[in-house]
């Protein structure tokens, strides 16, 4: 079940690259899932510091990214990215974008 109960920002469209809707789908998962997770500030798989950055960017209006192991291990981990693109001078953000992490 998705969860949007406090978003902490505005997502703008969201998009997500044909690799990694495939790649969710072969593992049985949601991409909603995932962007549910990205604006209630559950960041995933990031540093101390990455997720500082993005709390920092909830006031500063830089690009906030999420990162979360979809399936593996190390190396061989299918990692899922999504983006939200940095504040236009309106103050809005158009876009996030949910990727595999080698396809940025």
């Amino acid at each position: 079940m998705i969860s949007v109960n406090s978003p902490r920002f505005k997502l703008g469209q969201v998009v997500a690259t044909p690799a990694a809707l495939a790649t969710l789908e072969r593992f049985g998962k949601s991409v909603w899932h995932y962007v549910s997770r990205h604006v209630n500030g559950d960041y995933g798989d990031l540093s101390e510091d990455d997720k500082q950055a993005n709390d920092d960017a909830l006031i500063d209006g830089s690009r906030i990214l999420s990162s979360y192991i979809i399936e593996g291990e190390g190396d061989d981990a299918s990692k899922l990215w999504i983006i939200t693109e940095a504040e236009d001078d309106e103050g809005n953000r158009i876009a996030t974008t949910a990727l595999l992490s080698h396809e940025y």
